[in-house]
């Protein structure tokens, strides 16, 4: 199988798709002044194609933040792409549509890949669609677009997630995920006075959770949206650790990125020596792939920042280049299987 990459700062769809013949698959990237505009234009250039779509910023060796990205899988992929609907009510309903699609590729846990674009509620969304995919043993890779819509096969959604199943039909695939934070000191809080819809921590061990944030690592009201960057708080699962990233302050609460329940056990992060990471990531891939035919990843907006802010960010995209064929979206949450993280990167690589 191959992957095309193809953009263009000023939004010329037709700029972006040039060199891409026979496409089995497109993943679309665009700005929410144009979305529309460029979904239409993309059926027109390739109908009948399986597309998905979502406003975000795509990537190559560099980063588009305005325009168009078009990401195309070809040469030896069996796809198809689709839509559950009201997400935020009930997404479970909708489910027969991936079970459907699912047999229609033939999809198996070695060779088959499901990548997402989701409009918000992404913890039940990824709850309802692994309880599909976990009987197959499929993994999942995705992200949250911008603007609450996405797109599937030509068709604007909103309050929903667009799916695509990939099968590499003669290689085998793999996800990863990485987290560039380790645990800070020995914290650990009982979250309370949450609000699970607006995603707020009221309280940390009874106490102000912006009050006991602000304590901690000596910052100032004003500070605490970039200080997460540095300090987002973890919640332990299993032997893995998901991050969750503070959104914005309200009262003496923190409105979070993610989901956060009374009794949820947290622990503060601390940022890590992310170069080593991104290096080990890259050796990880290497070992079961020594060369990859095509690498697609999600990065965390807030990854993007910190890795602007700290001038990695070119250098993080050369070194993921290394793999071969490295491409991807920057998204306002990353998908792991049934995962919704923060401020992380997921990744597929085919064989």
């Amino acid at each position: 199988m191959k992957q095309f990459f193809g953009m263009s700062t000023q939004g010329n769809l037709k700029e972006a798709a040039r060199g891409l013949s026979r496409p089995q698959l497109i993943l679309l990237l665009s700005n929410n002044e144009q979305f529309q505009l460029h979904v239409r234009e993309l059926e027109s250039l390739y109908p009948g194609i399986p597309s998905i779509g979502c406003i975000g910023m795509g990537y190559g060796t560099q980063v588009t933040e305005q325009g168009v990205v078009l990401i195309a899988f070809y040469d030896g992929v069996a796809a198809a792409a689709n839509v559950l609907e009201e997400v935020s009510v009930m997404p479970v309903r909708y489910i027969q549509r991936l079970e459907q699609d699912l047999a229609q590729v033939n999809a198996s846990q070695h060779n088959t890949v499901c990548i997402d674009f989701c409009s918000g509620n992404d913890a039940c969304v990824l709850t309802t669609m692994h309880a599909a995919l976990r009987r197959q043993g499929i993994s999942l890779v995705g992200g949250t677009g911008d603007g609450g819509r996405v797109s599937a096969n030509g068709r604007i959604y909103e309050d929903a997630v667009a799916y695509a199943l990939v099968k590499h039909q003669s290689g085998k695939v793999k996800t990863y995920k990485e987290n560039i934070y380790r645990p800070m000191g020995n914290y650990r809080f009982i979250a309370s006075q949450t609000d699970k819809a607006k995603y707020i921590i009221g309280a940390l061990n009874g106490q102000p959770a912006k009050q006991v944030y602000q304590s901690i690592l000596k910052v100032s009201e004003q500070q605490i949206l970039t200080q997460t960057f540095q300090n987002p708080f973890g919640k332990i699962n299993g032997d893995d650790t998901c991050i969750i990233s503070i959104k914005e302050v309200s009262g003496n609460s923190l409105v979070c990125f993610r989901q956060v329940n009374d009794s949820d056990v947290l622990i503060l992060l601390e940022l890590d020596d992310y170069r080593n990471t991104v290096r080990e990531t890259i050796r990880k891939i290497r070992a079961d792939f020594p060369k990859p035919s095509a690498v697609f990843s999600v990065n965390c907006l807030f990854r993007y920042k910190l890795f602007t802010e700290q001038g990695y960010m070119q250098e993080y995209l050369q070194e993921m280049s290394t793999l071969g064929n490295h491409t991807g979206l920057i998204g306002y949450g990353e998908h792991y299987n049934n995962q919704f993280v923060n401020q992380s990167m997921s990744c597929v690589a085919f064989e």
